[in-house]
């Protein structure tokens, strides 16, 4: 007997989810591995080609999708967590490297353990899995350009005195969305507290997703 559509694992935006996955520790070897002079720098530009090809593959898994017809839970669970781990990665690299302030790092990264407390307090009361939303996708989007430009303003020359200025505004915009994300997904677990338990399986209207 055939597995239900949605229960599917091999299908091709899994596939293409599984690729972007592997390239996360590339990602963040290319980020602090050290150079000739002893200090990380030198692998930048391949990470940027790494978070660029992560992108593309995230936009193509999800058009796939849609035209294929071959949406399942694990895609719904693996996409958005990639997405996390690549904006945890870039984040604690750049830290290390001092290009983000650690009190930046720390509110992202409690942002995500917190709501993951929260999934799992839900799905404990019968809750089904979240859906992701546009605004937290916004979030996401805003918080990975802001990352490869960063990236490039470390640099000298004219292009790094553009990107500089660029990244910044671009990760300025998208931590204060991903934390009023953050903060309207509570708002969501609240609400469902106080509603008491689910009935078992996915909800009528799923909560938002924190992505």
């Amino acid at each position: 007997m055939a597995a239900p559509p949605e229960d599917r694992v091999l299908t091709i935006p899994n596939l293409l989810s599984v690729l972007r996955l592997a390239g996360v520790p590339l990602f963040l070897w290319l980020l602090l591995s050290p150079g000739a002079d002893g200090a990380p720098g030198w692998g930048d530009g391949w990470a940027v080609l790494v978070l660029a090809v992560g992108g593309f593959t995230d936009w193509l898994d999800g058009k796939l999708a849609r035209l294929l017809g071959q949406y399942s839970r694990l895609g719904a669970l693996l996409d958005p967590a990639v997405d996390r781990l690549y904006i945890l990665a870039a984040l604690v690299a750049l830290g290390i490297r001092e290009v983000v302030p650690w009190w930046v790092v720390v509110l992202l990264v409690a942002r995500d353990v917190v709501l993951a407390c929260c999934v799992l307090v839900l799905r404990g009361r019968g809750y089904g899995p979240f859906v992701v939303t546009y605004l937290g996708k916004a979030a996401t989007f805003l918080l990975l350009y802001a990352f490869p430009l960063l990236l490039l303003g470390q640099a000298d020359g004219v292009w790094a005195a553009i990107a500089l200025p660029l990244g910044l505004a671009f990760a300025a915009w998208g931590t204060a969305l991903y934390l009023w994300s953050g903060v309207l997904y509570l708002t969501q677990f609240v609400l469902a507290m106080r509603t008491g338990p689910a009935h078992p399986g996915p909800p009528p209207s799923a909560l938002p997703s924190p992505d």
